[in-house]
């Protein structure tokens, strides 16, 4: 006899928890992933390149307490801002894209 799996898909999860897509809680939470999602893929290029929030804050003209903060999903970087971040701290390229 088989037994009942109580597993779950992330996405199963996500729909009982937050709504289905274009709910109003569904969309508060996809915005915030978002925001926490850019924080950690700056904080994992940084580490990969070997620099210190302090030394990224430099090459890219802020300060360590700003990086920190993005990196911790504190404060929101503007587009212009991350554009550095990316290319001038990391030496990377900025690619955006817009899904309807």
């Amino acid at each position: 006899m088989k037994a009942k799996s109580n597993l779950k898909t992330l996405d199963q999860f996500v729909d009982e928890q937050y709504g289905k897509k274009g709910t109003p809680k569904r969309d508060n939470f996809e915005k915030g992933y978002e925001s926490f999602k850019i924080g950690f893929l700056i904080q994992q290029a940084r580490l990969e390149r070997g620099l210190t929030q302090e030394e990224l804050a430099q090459k890219c003209g802020t300060n360590k307490g700003y990086i920190s903060k993005i990196e911790n999903n504190i404060k929101e970087v503007r587009i212009s801002t991350l554009q550095k971040i990316v290319e001038l701290g990391l030496g990377g390229h900025l690619e955006l894209s817009i899904t309807l």
